[in-house]
């Protein structure tokens, strides 16, 4: 160490022949051609343009090329399925429920497929992953062009299918892969500085992260906003209009491709849910109640997440299960994908839950400003087409309040469930319905107990569209843990109406998870057990006054650059339990070099031992080979009786073949 200090104090005068190299490059400097000067300028010019512009463009406008196709498919795929289901219906009734729940088995099936085949790290969501690598972690494969074409097949047939998944968590990550293979390409041309450091690279997936937002809920704001509160723990400022600018660009081409190409339900120019309330939609009065939503939507949020991990480590160690579905990479995803097919089948439970409806179609019709309690004949009550998705038909034989509560709770634990399953899959859109169907079962409950409104006849009405809003904002910032979502909240309906009763809600259901639970991206990360440092709870003052030397294993096991193969093998021996182990320079100064994991030490050893053992075999004797033969007899007369009080074997036996690191095995320069 204090050679190391010496070495940086250390300051060598300049010479005299250095001196006169200065000078000369200042003169040459001075004597640049007008030739040099503009090559020199364009050059720094042309960088600038590429690096900081056309990259970040590039970057959204790819990825909302690929949202765009992929809703196109999606699109196809889901009516596909309710065009089959309402031509088979007119033949048998079983014929339609077996479409109906082979249409979602078969994609899921395929989906299945495709990311066995062409790349497993495209299931799950991929924000949990990418928070990891942008806090430093390295993981393979999750951003290399496999991935995203795994990703973008897996998606699109699982939404497609009618999973209750969302698109939001895969198209971060797909973001994030568009954004590593820009720079990857940066470095095959010319301008090979521009992301050849980790952290130029950092700030190019954090982009990538904020277009993945942009393309699912075209917000550019929100998304930017989003991308830093989910995936980054510190960022810089100077990087923020990257960002917007990526997010931007991805934002109008997905817009107007969603006018252009898709189908006219599907999305305008204006907003991607437009809403119509007026001005004056709550009162005063309605403040505590979007508290008190806010603070169910936080309960809620945080039995959401208890939930998914429960049923994760139960599929994990459950031996009845491992029996049944731990057979192959298929089985328990094929399950799910039959049961969501029965629980949703229009003509049975899907009457109470309006199976037909796809998400998208489902947010349209929380979000809209009428009553469903209300009567035909009033003004705010709403058409018949839409009453029918959620009074179980034409014949209007279900409550609207057993519907919603149906809903409410049939999907909580489908998506519980079906965001762990083997297919690419996001949680953000799933959370922000499920929120909307509590909001609207509160604000049903508010207009039919005041008809009127809180104020009476003179008064506003109550609008269970708002509490729709309110509610779909408190549970997914609750699930997510952050406060971006009032954002996107505004940028989805057009409006900038619900924003307090929004900002309300998220402050109480936040503050509620927050302190039961942890995000839904840190518990998957605890649940893979990543390599993740979480935040320190903000409100408690003994964790920010613990000290390192509190806490801290003062005998650290650690392998220095003089360790020796019979050193080596008794701290394997000594140490099972540990995976990984600190390599430092020498056992007094102990610097740290980096860590190297315990299974490429076994393969070191074993090659080692390997190799030596074959060359002494080749240089053997007949006297040699007889003297083996005779301490081979004479250990297995003596194998009953052990040994004691010899350290190494109390330490136990190694596991691993590691019985192959025995004192005979070792030779040579150890």
């Amino acid at each position: 160490m204090a050679d190391i200090k010496r070495s940086l104090l250390d300051v060598s005068p300049v010479s005299k022949g250095e001196e006169e190299d200065e000078s000369c490059e200042e003169e040459t400097s001075s004597s640049e051609t007008f030739t040099e000067f503009w090559k020199r300028h364009t050059r720094n010019v042309l960088h600038f343009l590429v690096e900081d512009w056309c990259l970040s463009a590039m970057l959204g406008i790819i990825t909302a090329v690929l949202s765009v196709g992929m809703d196109v498919a999606i699109e196809k795929l889901q009516h596909l399925h309710v065009a089959l289901y309402v031509v088979c219906r007119r033949y048998s009734e079983y014929l339609a429920l077996f479409q109906w729940i082979s249409h979602v088995t078969f994609l899921t099936f395929v989906a299945t497929l495709g990311c066995l085949l062409i790349s497993r790290q495209a299931v799950g969501s991929g924000i949990p992953e990418v928070k990891v690598i942008m806090h430093g972690f390295k993981m393979k494969n999750y951003l290399t062009f496999r991935t995203l074409i795994a990703k973008m097949f897996g998606l699109t047939l699982a939404i497609g299918s009618g999973l209750p998944i969302g698109k939001e968590g895969p198209f971060v990550h797909m973001g994030a892969i568009v954004a590593t293979l820009l720079s990857k390409l940066t470095k095959a041309c010319q301008y090979s500085a521009f992301f050849s450091n980790e952290g130029r690279e950092i700030e190019m997936l954090s982009s990538g992260c904020a277009v993945g937002i942009a393309c699912t809920f075209s917000a550019p704001v929100g998304a930017v906003l989003y991308a830093i509160e989910s995936t980054s723990k510190y960022f810089a400022v100077k990087n923020y209009w990257r960002g917007f600018l990526a997010a931007t660009c991805s934002a109008i081409i997905f817009r107007f491709a969603n006018f252009f190409v898709t189908a006219e339900q599907s999305g305008t120019i204006t907003a991607f849910y437009q809403t119509s309330f007026p001005t004056e939609s709550f009162l005063v009065e309605e403040l505590p109640v979007f508290a008190l939503l806010g603070l169910l939507g936080g309960l809620l949020g945080a039995m959401f997440i208890f939930t998914h991990r429960h049923i994760t480590l139960f599929r994990e160690r459950n031996r009845l299960y491992k029996v049944l579905f731990c057979k192959n990479f298929f089985t328990f995803t094929i399950f799910m994908a039959a049961v969501v097919g029965i629980l949703t089948y229009p003509q049975g439970f899907g009457r109470y839950i309006a199976g037909k409806l796809t998400f998208r179609e489902t947010m349209a019709d929380f979000f809209n400003n009428c009553t469903f309690y209300a009567l035909n004949q009033s003004a705010h009550s709403c058409d018949s087409r839409l009453l029918e998705h959620w009074t179980g038909g034409s014949d209007g034989g279900v409550s609207i309040f057993l519907s919603l509560a149906c809903y409410l709770a049939t999907y909580f634990l489908l998506v519980a469930i079906c965001i762990s399953i083997n297919v690419p899959a996001g949680v953000f859109v799933p959370s922000f319905v499920i929120g909307a169907a509590g909001g609207r079962l509160m604000g049903e409950t508010m207009s039919y107990l005041f008809p009127e409104g809180l104020r009476g006849a003179g008064g506003p009405p109550v609008y269970p569209g708002l509490y729709a809003v309110v509610g779909a904002a408190a549970y997914t910032g609750a699930v997510t843990h952050t406060l971006s979502v009032a954002v996107i909240i505004c940028e989805l309906t057009g409006q900038l109406t619900p924003i307090l009763p929004v900002l309300i809600a998220m402050l109480v259901g936040n503050a509620v998870c927050k302190f039961l639970q942890p995000s839904i991206y840190e518990s998957i990360i605890r649940i893979k057990k990543y390599p993740y440092l979480p935040d320190l709870p903000p409100s408690r003052i003994s964790v920010h006054t613990v000290k390192v030397e509190q806490v801290m294993i003062r005998d650290v096991v650690y392998i220095t650059k003089s360790t020796t193969y019979r050193e080596l093998r008794e701290i394997l021996r000594f140490a099972p339990h540990l995976k990984s182990f600190p390599v430092v320079t020498d056992r007094k100064n102990k610097i740290l070099l980096g860590s190297v994991a315990k299974k490429y030490l076994m393969a070191l050893m074993r090659r080692h031992l390997l190799a030596d053992q074959l060359d002494r075999v080749a240089r053997r004797t007949p006297s040699d080979l007889f003297n083996t033969l005779k301490k081979s007899s004479m250990r297995l007369s003596r194998r009953t009786r052990r040994p004691g009080g010899n350290d190494v074997a109390k330490l136990g036996p190694l596991k691993e073949k590691e019985e192959l690191l025995d004192d005979r095995s070792i030779s040579g320069n150890t």
